[in-house]
């Protein structure tokens, strides 16, 4: 990963195909772009490759998850239950909304604990968005069940996780809705970029009218002279990053298994060495192997083990210290800092309640994350790379464990 390490001629020629038409708009202009629609045709590509029956592209993938928050009509009062290691952007969207985020911990496969996201709930709760972190499945079965014995809507975030799946069936398409991101470090790239995907026709309407003003899109008259059911606001996705997202999914599956095949032997020699745990993996679940991510026995000897590989020149990522991924390093979350004045959205009307946020809150979760280090898997690693990363691996796993 990610995605911009491929760039070539396939996006170049895509690209070149709307510059030829000279519209950028993904609406209108039938006659001058000469049936060219690349974000409608990314669209069905991507709804075809997820198994989806609906998508819609979005300029993010925060942005998807404002929308599919609006489509579920979810808003102020609301409580969101979602994971507190996970991109500040799940949070901000909620908070977008006017809805409040309540954080739970994960457990080891680094996503959404059931157990504490069914402690968690109130009957303020109307949504719970499961964040599958660095590219491998959370245990999305046993929280769909607690929600639908709740009533509660299920978001799934697969910003990270495009391409894995459980039991054969995609990440995205188990709860009511799944979105996903295209920005510059995800598996496929459109620099920006996101998708909002579903099987109900409703939702569906719903997310396509507020991403683009209220418009309802009815074939039968201009855009000027179409109606709207509510208040929307722009998302839209462009022509060229539809064309770029249409040549980058056309070389995901490659991308994936190129992905395997570079981080197995660093797998398997961390799976060898005694006081190193992988992370968990539920059962028929499928990573997208993005990074391979694993567990020291504790804080102090994680820190240690990420300080000798990265000054060896492997790159890791030590989440403890990572400032944008987890609760307990947002400041501007618990000091509930927002751009408009006031309490709103995490106190008094219309929510009624009061949201208190500290960087102690989630033990578990800050448990796991001093333990956790994540090693990202390149698209362009050669064997040699390869071997230099194992025999690190295993120099650092003599000295600290």
């Amino acid at each position: 990963m990610p995605g911009y390490e491929w760039i070539g001629e396939t996006e170049k020629d895509q690209v070149n195909e709307v510059l030829e038409t000279g519209i950028l708009f993904r609406y209108e202009f039938e006659e001058a772009r000469k049936g060219i629609y690349k974000v409608r045709e990314f669209e069905e590509k991507f709804a075809d490759y997820t198994g989806a029956v609906y998508a819609q592209a979005v300029t993010s993938g925060s942005a998807a998850l404002k929308v599919a928050l609006a489509a579920l009509g979810v808003g102020p009062g609301a409580e969101v239950i979602t994971q507190g290691f996970t991109f500040i952007a799940t949070f901000e969207a909620i908070i977008e909304a006017g809805a409040v985020p309540i954080p739970a911990e994960i457990d080891e496969t680094l996503n959404l604990d059931p157990k504490d996201f069914e402690r968690k709930i109130t009957d303020k709760t109307k949504a719970v968005i499961p964040v599958h972190m660095l590219g491998s499945p959370a245990r999305i079965q046993e929280i769909i069940q607690i929600a639908r014995q709740r009533d509660i809507k299920v978001i799934e975030d697969t910003a990270q996780a495009l391409g894995a799946a459980v039991g054969g069936k995609k990440l995205g398409t188990w709860g009511d809705m799944g979105t996903f991101s295209f920005d510059f470090y995800k598996t496929i790239t459109t620099g920006e970029g996101g998708m909002v995907i579903t099987n109900d026709r409703s939702l569906h309407v719903r997310a396509s009218e507020y991403a683009d003003h209220g418009h309802d899109h009815n074939p039968e008259v201009g855009r000027a002279l179409e109606e709207r059911n509510f208040l929307g606001f722009n998302y839209r996705m462009n022509e060229l990053q539809g064309a770029i997202g249409l040549a980058q999914l056309s070389k995901l599956d490659d991308m994936i298994q190129r992905q395997y095949e570079n981080q197995q032997l660093i797998r398997e020699t961390l799976e060898s060495v005694g006081g190193i745990e992988m992370r968990h993996v539920p059962e028929n679940g499928k990573d997208s192997y993005t990074h391979v991510c694993f567990l020291l026995p504790d804080a102090d000897k994680a820190a240690a083990f990420h300080k000798f590989i990265t000054q060896a020149g492997v790159p890791a990522i030590h989440f403890k210290n990572n400032l944008w991924h987890f609760l307990g390093n947002w400041e501007h979350l618990i000091e509930r800092k927002t751009a408009w004045p006031g309490p709103f959205p995490f106190s008094g009307e219309p929510y009624g309640g009061n949201a208190v946020y500290s960087k102690d809150m989630l033990p578990r979760s800050i448990d796991i994350i001093g333990r956790l280090l994540a090693i990202p898997v390149s698209l362009q690693t050669d064997e040699d790379r390869i071997r230099t990363t194992v025999m690190t691996l295993q120099a650092a796993a003599e000295e600290i464990l």
